[in-house]
């Protein structure tokens, strides 16, 4: 949009709240156009003048917000995000059940996702992108005409498909908009989202938390307590950190052969808090050419075309509202919404293909030590239905297709580090400095215990996993054959590179004869608690699935089905790989946290396995070689082989790992040809000769 036509549609918005505020209140004067508005319409639209009211002003609040004090940003960081807040959430406009109760079945969950969307773009107004507040506040004033009309005519609320168009054409039409702003700050170092970011970490004095509330993301205790805690460690801790953290993302490109001086971006992923590290890093990048891309994490609940956090973010601010909203597209997705969307990521990437060709893939920093969070089922909550599933299905690999072919697989790397938040308990500082630990362990004496490993199954042609203590996995994992022992390996071995921290070994099945029972009591997925997780297997992929979180067994499988299955009805296994990490899993069990590990340390604490894309997806035809110098040949499996015929069928872009820790672990058998079996783990421990020393974390532990 033209800057000019965008600031003049922001006056006359702002001009119409106001209006709005007064024939609202009663104070307007009578006349042509002003309809005294009823409730519940009357409580809904004041409702969301204030909330739209709030963000202009911390629009216009950007030019001094700098010489703001603590307090001041504190109270108007608590304002802006008051409203969303779980307290309030029981008899909020932003909850579809209590929307039902206000407006009936027909408009409750369309009412609830519009108001979401009009008001979720806080960080907008800090950013200063006035295009993302502009079309949402005619969507709102759009909303507002309706009711107004259908007063006036017949003096009872819109029609279901009057809203439903207002919702349809808004998503529709601004596809343009949103598409090109997402691969714009994807991949652009000059974007202005990236600039606001670079100018945050890299200009502010991080020892004055002022800066946390610059963002315009949600702060609480465990953002400023984090940046704290930065601020108290030495040089030396900071350096090591940032360097663990680029020095992997380089060592990713190295180890695939992958020429990284051809790059000129990277894509730096965080959290709020982390700043000082994230400065250092930057730092790091820019020596070696890579300029910084970075961007707020999705906001709406609309044009998301991936599940979790990506990007920049702050705190949750009420993850219940964010799951009752997480299908809001349902509303209104058909094909035609898919296609505009597909056609819009292209023309976006086209218009930035030089730059995406040049940009290098995600560096990443997680964090985690927050509460386990376990939803409600809200009933009232949209819901993808089967035709639909499907074509978000379509949506999802179109956007990633694209995304593949315009910044190449076979050309980028990624790496992913993790730091708890204070959340995850009083001895944060003391787990802090463990993980510090855990994350820059000597990933040389892990590569020669994992090349044993990987040495002794390669003798083998499957791999039997069985359960303890109440676990009843019961599992055959089905091997790649090699044609050359000599030159060639079936699992790679895995060191602190592009997953941090070490270590594991890991292959791609064979899908058929991968056949068995998968549980694990307890486990956390991306931020989703599950008790109890089961999968029946059958020739590699998933059957029948179960979980306890709630009272029916069919809420469980839907909710697996949602959440790890991404609503493909079966998905293959990936990815089998032993984690052999004993340092961490102990680390885990001495603090207590071992249920609220991320993934990527989780699954260095014993077996795992993977439902989705093999770790090679889209790069399988790019050699990968062992530090023994031996290539690694399992990277593809029945499905991936697929790409070569109908590709469209050849991914399913998720990969969700799940992992049996070693309390729970019998044994994990390699089975040769002739029906003699080698030992990997008996009894939870490490038994093949030459990886005696990783039970050594474990003896500590008895």
């Amino acid at each position: 949009m033209d800057e000019q036509n965008v600031l003049e549609r922001y006056n006359l918005i702002c001009d119409r709240l106001q209006e709005m505020k007064a024939e609202l209140s009663g104070e307007a004067a009578e006349g042509e156009g002003v309809v005294s508005m009823p409730e519940p319409g009357r409580g809904l639209f004041l409702f969301g003048t204030d909330e739209l009211c709030k963000l202009i002003k911390a629009y216009e609040q950007i030019p001094q917000r700098r010489s703001f004090t603590l307090e001041q940003l504190k109270e108007e960081n608590r304002n802006l995000y008051s409203e969303r807040l779980a307290d309030k959430y029981d008899s909020s406009y932003y909850n579809p059940s209590y929307m039902q109760k206000l407006f009936g079945e027909e408009l409750g969950a369309l009412l609830c996702a519009i108001i979401n969307e009009v008001t979720c773009v806080v960080s907008a107004s800090f950013t200063g992108d006035l295009e993302s507040i502009v079309i949402r506040g005619e969507l709102f004033l759009e909303l507002y005409s309706a009711f107004v009309s259908e007063l006036q005519e017949t003096g009872k609320l819109p029609k279901r498909d009057t809203i439903k168009s207002i919702l349809y054409y808004y998503g529709f039409d601004y596809s343009d908009i949103r598409e090109n702003k997402t691969v714009g700050a994807l991949v652009d170092a000059d974007d202005r989202e990236c600039r606001f970011f670079y100018d945050i970490i890299m200009n502010s004095d991080l020892t004055d938390l002022r800066y946390l509330y610059y963002y315009g993301f949600y702060i609480t205790d465990n953002e400023y307590n984090t940046a704290k805690h930065m601020n108290e460690l030495s040089e030396e801790q900071i350096a090591l950190m940032a360097d663990t953290y680029t020095g992997g993302y380089c060592k990713g490109f190295e180890l695939a052969g992958k020429d990284l001086s051809k790059k000129q971006t990277v894509d730096v992923r965080f959290p709020v808090g982390f700043e000082r590290m994230v400065k250092k890093a930057i730092q790091n990048f820019e020596r070696i050419g890579l300029r910084p891309t970075m961007y707020r994490c999705a906001e709406s609940s609309l044009w998301s075309c991936s599940s979790g956090t990506t990007g920049c973010f702050g705190a949750a601010y009420n993850k219940q509202l964010s799951y009752d909203h997480r299908e809001d597209e349902a509303l209104i997705l058909d094909g035609n919404y898919k296609t505009r969307r597909v056609e819009c990521r292209k023309e976006a990437f086209e218009a930035y293909k030089d730059k995406a060709h040049k940009h290098a893939g995600p560096a990443v920093i997680e964090s985690f030590g927050e509460k386990p969070f376990s939803p409600k089922n809200n009933i009232c909550a949209p819901k993808y239905d089967d035709k639909q599933r499907e074509i978000r299905t379509q949506l999802i690999s179109k956007a990633s297709e694209l995304t593949h072919s315009y910044i190449p697989w076979d050309e980028r790397s990624f790496t992913v580090i993790a730091f708890p938040v204070p959340e995850i308990g009083e001895k944060y500082a003391e787990i802090f400095d463990e993980i510090i630990r855990i994350n820059t362990l000597d990933y040389q004496s892990y590569s020669r215990m994992q090349g044993a490993m990987i040495d002794a199954l390669n003798t083998c042609t499957r791999v039997e996993i069985g359960g303890k203590n109440g676990n009843e996995t019961n599992l055959t994992v089905e091997l790649c054959k090699l044609s050359n022992p000599d030159k060639q390996a079936i699992f790679e071995n895995c060191v602190a590179d592009v997953n941090i921290p070490v270590g594991e070994i890991f292959t791609s099945p064979v899908l058929k004869g991968t056949n068995g029972i998968l549980h694990v009591s307890h486990v956390y997925l991306e931020g989703l608690f599950y008790k109890n997780l089961k999968f029946e297997i059958v020739d590699g992929f998933t059957s029948a699935v179960s979980c306890e979180n709630f009272a029916t067994e069919k809420e469980g499988e839907d909710y697996i089905r949602e959440n790890i299955l991404f609503h493909h009805d079966k998905l293959p296994m990936g990815e089998f790989a032993i984690g052999t990490n004993t340092t961490a899993y102990v680390a885990a069990g001495k603090y207590g946290i071992e249920n609220i590990l991320p993934i990527l340390i989780a699954e260095k604490t014993g077996p795992h396995f993977a439902f989705g894309d093999t770790c090679y997806s889209y790069s399988e035809d790019v050699a990968v070689f062992n530090p023994d110098g031996k290539e690694i040949v399992a990277r593809d499996n029945e499905v991936s082989l697929l790409r070569k015929s109908d590709p469209s069928k050849a991914y399913f872009d998720c990969h969700t790992d799940i992992t049996i820790p070693y309390e729970e672990l019998g044994f994990i058998r390699g089975v040769r040809e002739d029906g003699t079996r080698v030992s990997i783990i008996e009894d939870g421990r490490f038994v093949l000769k030459g990886c005696e020393e990783l039970n050594a974390p474990l003896d500590k532990k008895v």
